[in-house]
């Protein structure tokens, strides 16, 4: 019996080393591995397009990560924007029936400017699971957190979704669900095709998409609940108004906005 149970010892030990050496063996192939594609596929920041060395992870670098210029405190507790006035003018901007707005940063430019464009034209999907936890780390007032039920990504229109192959919008919802426990559902569609909203006045914003969007059907579930909708910028808040618009029309009691990047209004701080 003792020989025995010393042998199986020792088997045991050998195959513990064994194994041992084998993970070992693996993890310096590993190392060597991820030197000699640093060597021949040197990878770039999609911010900057500076070269990134083996101790950065992801797609942008850490420098350009800090630089993303969040939208400033003080902040209306409704709409987000920075409070510089007593009345807060963009507050008005959105119907009764909207919440609450917020937004990580600010757009066009810089970093997060160049982030959103990655994303939006450039096809770097895996961008939106780092905008996506940027999004979901946004403080919203408690009855917000506490009612929000599902997240509704804004549609493209269908020849923009063809062209891209996906959209940005749902994917940034995406990497908010998990984080936030809630599911995704893409509740609506585009009735009509509109103009791209770049040139456009503040005016010509809300008359290009007004009555763009549809409910076909609020899920019973979702009938008198609180849901949050998904866009990658705001500026004018016209095509999230008009979303909104048709999810109260099809049944939801409030809605909630959040985006990534919001563009300054008149008279914000540079």
């Amino acid at each position: 019996m003792g020989s025995t149970g010393a042998t199986r010892s020792g088997v045991r030990a050998n195959g513990v080393a064994s194994a041992e050496g084998g993970r070992s063996a693996v993890a310096f192939c590993a190392h060597w591995l991820d030197l000699l594609t640093e060597v021949l596929v040197p990878r770039a920041c999609l911010a900057c397009d500076a070269l990134m060395g083996s101790a950065e992870r992801g797609l942008v670098c850490r420098a350009c990560t800090a630089r993303i210029v969040e939208i400033p405190a003080p902040r209306c507790d409704r709409c987000g924007h920075p409070r510089l006035r007593p009345v807060c003018a963009w507050c008005a901007l959105l119907p009764p029936y909207v919440r609450a707005a917020r937004s990580v940063a600010w757009v066009p430019e810089g970093v997060a400017g160049a982030l959103v464009h990655r994303l939006k034209y450039d096809g770097w999907t895996a961008l939106a699971e780092l905008l996506g936890a940027r999004m979901a780390r946004l403080q919203f007032p408690l009855d917000v957190r506490e009612e929000r039920s599902v997240l509704v990504p804004v549609p493209l229109a269908p020849v923009r979704q063809r062209e891209r192959g996906y959209n940005q919008s749902t994917l940034l919802a995406r990497a908010i669900a998990p984080r936030w426990g809630i599911p995704v559902r893409e509740l609506l569609s585009r009735t009509r095709a509109t103009e791209s909203q770049t040139r456009l006045t503040p005016g010509g914003r809300r008359n290009n998409v007004a009555g763009a969007f549809s409910v076909a059907s609020l899920p019973a579930e979702l009938v008198g609940r609180h849901v949050v909708l998904v866009d990658d910028v705001v500026t004018t808040a016209a095509t999230l108004n008009a979303c909104a618009a048709a999810l109260h029309a099809g049944g939801a009691r409030i809605i909630t906005y959040v985006t990534f990047g919001r563009a300054r209004a008149a008279g914000d701080v540079p």
